[in-house]
């Protein structure tokens, strides 16, 4: 068999190979359901059809936020600490975050608001993905792990950092408490924002 033979055979076998089956995507849904919508009989099967297509073009469009279907487990706490790490980095080294610790550390209030202010986007973050409805997450039936857990790990680590890296004096346990609450926060809506992301 010759070389120009060879390539012959090789385009023919090109030609006869059947390409790759496409995946279907939603856009695929849609059409069928219209289809359908065509054949049905009665007005309610028709409603029927066109709650599906309400449904499944809803479906469609991308979440920026993405839905918590089961219980706070490693790979959770992962991307927790990988949030709270790349948010708090800047806080870690910024030296504006020392002086607003230095400026509410004797203010029982502002430390108080700080607290909650971050408590409270972090809840607005994990409520969007709606963990409120994983029964798994709840401790006793009432304290949501998932909270609980991404505060414990952005404290802990907003602690541990800003005192390895020398970031904080605790000589004068108030200021640096502050501090490290100032940079808490931050690591904390990191560490909610890194968990329900969908990937």
């Amino acid at each position: 068999m010759t070389a120009r033979e060879s390539d012959r055979g090789a385009d023919e076998s090109d030609e006869t190979r059947t390409p790759p089956p496409v995946e279907p995507d939603i856009d695929d849904v849609l059409d069928d359901l219209e289809e359908l919508e065509g054949l049905v009989d009665s007005d309610a099967e028709r409603e029927q059809v066109r709650e599906a297509m309400r449904t499944a073009r809803r479906a469609g469009r991308r979440r920026v936020v993405g839905r918590i279907r089961d219980s706070f487990d490693v790979r959770d706490a992962g991307e927790a600490v990988v949030g709270s790490f790349v948010f708090g980095i800047p806080m870690v080294v910024e030296g504006g975050t020392l002086e607003i610790g230095e400026d509410i550390a004797g203010s029982a209030p502002a430390l108080a608001l700080t607290g909650l202010l971050g408590l409270t986007i972090v809840w607005g973050v994990l409520h969007a993905a709606r963990f409120e409805a994983i029964e798994a997450d709840l401790l006793l039936g009432v304290i949501p792990i998932r909270l609980v857990s991404i505060v414990f790990i952005a404290g802990s680590l907003s602690f541990g950092l800003m005192t390895l890296w020398a970031r904080v004096d605790w000589g004068d346990p108030a200021v640096a408490f502050a501090q490290c609450l100032v940079t808490g926060v931050v690591m904390a809506v990191g560490a909610s924002l890194g968990d329900v992301l969908p990937e």
